[in-house]
């Protein structure tokens, strides 16, 4: 019994302090949003991996961390109106 509290307990302080883990009431757009966010910031902070990008995308590193940066704002697009529906129920 103790095992469970001490999970829970600490999958709280995880959700707490860590947005993208995620939370019961966390909308598939969220999650998604949260996914394509996360890994478009490791590709930005290594070095290797925008070199990569700007290869075979075939444009230069710095628009390609500009794009990537821009993507950021909405990586999925704007949510579907049934994800908007249920937030307000």
């Amino acid at each position: 019994m103790a095992d469970k509290l001490r999970a829970q307990q600490q999958l709280e302080q995880l959700q707490t302090r860590f947005i993208g883990v995620g939370h019961p009431d966390t909308t598939k757009h969220e999650w998604m949003n949260n996914i394509q966010r996360d890994s478009l910031a490791s590709y930005i902070g290594n070095p290797s991996l925008l070199q990569h990008f700007s290869v075979a995308l075939n444009e230069p590193q710095r628009k390609v961390r500009t794009m990537f940066i821009d993507k950021m704002i909405q990586p999925c697009g704007p949510p579907k109106e049934k994800d908007s529906e249920m937030e307000d129920a």
